[in-house]
């Protein structure tokens, strides 16, 4: 198993990664081309900004994207389940949209129910099916989904 993974916000302006705090982290930068890579859909380039990566021995394990109130996507790599690492990850996604809104949201697809479970152990809520548009670099297509949403207020009180 892999050490604990630390997380890294690729920095807009400068290209690079950087830390929670804004200080240099262990993820290379070129992270966030690494975590493309390792999805069958990719990220959008316009997401790339808005992923956070989780490194340990300075490998790519995981990634989240946040786009507005949305956790668009939480990915881990199969060596690193059960490793915490998709816990960081939601927490640190859920923190990005609690600063700017009370309420997040998130797309699973009903079979997935390792995640399903996931997100229910971590306080995440079936709001019910909707069709969700995935956008990618060819386009947009709708995948049905389960919509999950979560009050972040509750974590602050």
């Amino acid at each position: 198993m892999p050490p604990p993974p630390t997380t890294s916000r690729r920095s807009p302006a400068s290209g690079t990664a950087a830390g929670p705090t804004g200080t240099p982290d262990t993820c290379q930068p070129d992270c966030t081309r690494t975590a493309r890579q390792r999805t069958s859909s990719g990220l959008t380039p316009s997401r790339t900004p808005l992923t956070t990566v989780a490194v340990a021995d300075d490998q790519v394990i995981g990634f989240v994207t946040v786009h507005e109130d949305e956790i668009e996507q939480v990915y881990v790599d199969a060596s690193a389940r059960g490793s915490g690492t998709a816990a960081l990850l939601l927490d640190h996604g859920e923190q990005l949209v609690g600063a700017s809104y009370e309420r997040a949201w998130l797309a699973v697809v009903a079979g997935n129910a390792r995640a399903r479970r996931f997100y229910e152990r971590r306080g995440w809520v079936d709001a019910g099916p909707f069709d969700y548009s995935a956008e990618t670099d060819d386009g947009t297509f709708t995948v049905p989904a389960l919509r999950y949403e979560k009050d972040l207020r509750r974590q602050t009180a």
